[in-house]
């Protein structure tokens, strides 16, 4: 009989309670020496009391000069008892935790760590920049001692296991690839060689922390760069490192030069990963867990119904939703909140140092103060718009214990977030407006369509408070032929309230604009964009931009970057660009030049009831803002 998400495994001397485990991922919870904080305990214990059999931590480095980020270490004793409240906490919520141990090589800056950074060779990192240091026969030694006594410490800190980080192109994946390591010592050339820096460290942390202490080992199974090493190469080291004695073999893919593949942003395929995996059973004996846009309980099944793996992580899915395991044990599946795969919060501020944050769950990063909590007195609240600001701002008032009703004046939820889902690849953002309407029901908050709130609607309503949510609009920039029967907004050409002729101008390359061609293109527009700025979809995650540039090359969108538009006419856009001006010949224009706030209406609702702006309708910026600045909103209320 296949195995289930919910029965046990056995990974060496421990056994899972269930095959659902939480992804390694850095957080930027800890303090700057690397100790855990409430927040760091509180957002691991969460997942855990969400039903996750296995936690694995983000990085901990094993030398303070190996961080690449402000994440957790345990390169010194005084790091183990402060860990200890962790385990016990994640132990007494049900599940099991592995520290993950790494050293990140030259994946890092001389400004983060205050030292030059060291890898194999003396190969900058082509993302980083920076030279490294080669390290010497002797350094390589040290930090192979540095691992074991990390791995030591994990152990007396009540770590159920380790996991050694040899993927993503970190100190272990430099010296395992040719692609990074061009070393002649016994450190470089071929494949064994190259396997002696891992297989010491395996060796020193069985030295170190017995038999019986579980060690995983986290590897690419494709590093998707040129010269780097494959799925050949993966399947050999796979098999070594068993014979060296871990315990369990977790796939993953790239490095930061291919950090799409590390972290694909949506429109990817689902369970990417997982013919890898099954290869890589195939020569091993031991467990096998995979990663890689797995967010869907019945996705997971199906991997180890076919035997693809045994152990299935859920990364972002878990951020999104830390309750997943438990929902789905508890027979309610449709209740998990999905990720989006947008990485606003989890990746992009994650690469500014920032405390990590998710746009479909505001309270992420927030566990720790346990911020839903009843009023002391139920209110009526009036909510305007049903964007995330709005649904969020209504779900937190509903939480905090407040009669809420919501008014939008669409036909259907999601306000230009939903617009936001119709250009190719974008169509998973609709999950998100899904679940909060299903939970608004469940929740028992009154929801209004097609509803515009007026001074007479809040003076029948009478609420206590009124949340103003209703968005932006699309910025119209004095222009001359601005006016034109031709010049259409982005919004109402992707929900086909405009039309477009065959030759498309459009006008800004942001987000909005570029996404908006790309459809246009799909459909078979000629199209050109046109922009000041140096490039187009600047804002855009890396992930995300590098297949949003991949298509749009494939679809022979031009792009105009570092020019002006400086008049429209009915059948051409005039440009400036280096000084020099032209022509673009074109049967439409279509603005996407930004947003601004829509709050016409404000002043006279506040003649009524008080009432506080949130999300776009204060400042035009992303879902991730406006849907915590609505929940937070309406928590306080």
């Amino acid at each position: 009989m296949s195995p289930t998400l919910l029965s046990p495994l056995q990974v060496g001397k421990l056994e899972l309670k269930n095959r659902m485990a939480v992804a390694p991922m850095v957080t930027c919870y800890c303090d700057d020496d690397g100790m855990p904080t409430e927040q760091y305990i509180a957002y691991h214990e969460a997942r855990a009391a969400g039903g996750f059999g296995l936690i694995i931590t983000e990085d901990y480095a094993v030398d303070p000069h190996g961080r690449g980020f402000w994440c957790a270490g345990l390169w010194k004793d005084e790091q183990i008892a402060p860990h200890r409240e962790l385990t016990q906490r994640v132990h007494a919520a049900g599940a099991k935790i592995f520290a993950q141990i790494y050293h990140c090589g030259r994946q890092t800056a001389s400004a983060i760590i205050g030292a030059q950074p060291v890898s194999a060779s003396a190969l900058p990192c082509p993302t980083m920049g920076e030279v490294p240091h080669a390290l010497t026969s002797d350094e390589i030694r040290t930090i192979v001692g540095q691992f074991g006594d990390t791995a030591r410490r994990a152990q007396q800190a009540g770590f159920d296991g380790v996991e050694v980080h040899g993927a993503h192109g970190y100190l272990i994946a430099q010296f395992l690839s040719a692609y990074s390591n061009k070393r002649t010592d016994e450190y470089g050339g071929p494949l064994h060689n190259r396997l002696r820096f891992p297989l010491e460290i395996v060796a020193d942390i069985r030295a170190k922390c017995g038999d019986d202490f579980v060690v995983s080992f986290r590897i690419s199974a494709d590093e998707y760069v040129i010269g780097g090493r494959d799925l050949a190469e993966t399947l050999v080291i796979c098999q070594r490192l068993e014979a060296a004695g871990i315990d369990l073999v977790h796939l993953s893919a790239g490095t930061y030069e291919s950090a799409w593949a590390i972290i694909p942003p949506l429109g990817r395929p689902y369970a990417w990963l997982a013919d890898f995996a099954a290869a890589v059973k195939q020569v091993v004996g031991i467990p096998v867990q995979v990663v890689g846009r797995i967010k869907e309980p019945a996705v997971a099944e199906s991997i180890l119904r076919a035997g693809q793996a045994d152990l299935v992580s859920f990364g972002r899915a878990s951020l999104a939703d830390p309750d997943f395991a438990r929902k789905y044990a508890d027979g309610h599946p449709e209740q998990i909140r999905q990720c989006i795969g947008c990485n606003q919060g989890c990746i992009s501020i994650l690469f500014l140092n920032q405390p990590i944050r998710c746009l479909v769950n505001p309270s992420l990063g927030f566990e720790g103060v346990q911020e839903i909590q009843a009023a002391p007195t139920s209110k009526r609240v009036l909510v305007v718009g049903g964007g995330p600001a709005g649904l969020e701002a209504a779900r937190g008032a509903r939480l905090a214990g407040h009669d809420v009703v919501l008014h939008e004046r669409q036909d259907h939820l999601g306000g230009n977030f939903t617009v936001g889902a119709i250009p190719p690849g974008k169509g998973e953002l609709t999950s998100y407006i899904t679940w909060l309407s299903e939970e608004l029901g469940r929740l028992g908050v009154s929801v209004h369509l097609g509803s515009t709130v007026t001074p007479e609607l809040v003076e029948a309503v009478q609420p206590d408070l009124v949340v103003y949510a209703a968005g932006a609009r699309h910025l119209r920039p004095p222009l001359p032929g601005l006016d034109g029967a031709g010049v259409v907004e982005a919004c109402d050409v992707l929900t086909g309230r405009a039309h477009v002729g065959a030759r498309v101008v459009v006008a800004g390359g942001g987000m909005i604009g570029s996404e908006t061609s790309l459809y246009l293109a799909s459909i078979g527009r000629q199209v050109t964009i046109v922009d000041q700025l140096p490039g187009v979809a600047l804002e855009e995650n890396a992930s995300r931009r590098y297949f949003l540039m991949k298509e749009l090359q494939e679809y022979k969108v031009q792009a105009l970057v570092g020019a002006t538009i400086t008049g429209i006419s009915d059948a051409a856009v005039t440009i400036e660009q280096d000084g020099v001006p032209r022509s673009l010949p074109c049967d439409t224009v279509v603005l996407a030049l930004g947003m601004v706030s829509e709050v016409g209406p404000v002043e006279a609702l506040r003649q009524v009831a008080p009432v506080q702006v949130v999300g776009d309708a204060l400042e035009p910026a992303d879902g991730l803002r406006a849907s915590r600045e609505g929940f937070a909103c309406g928590l306080a209320c």
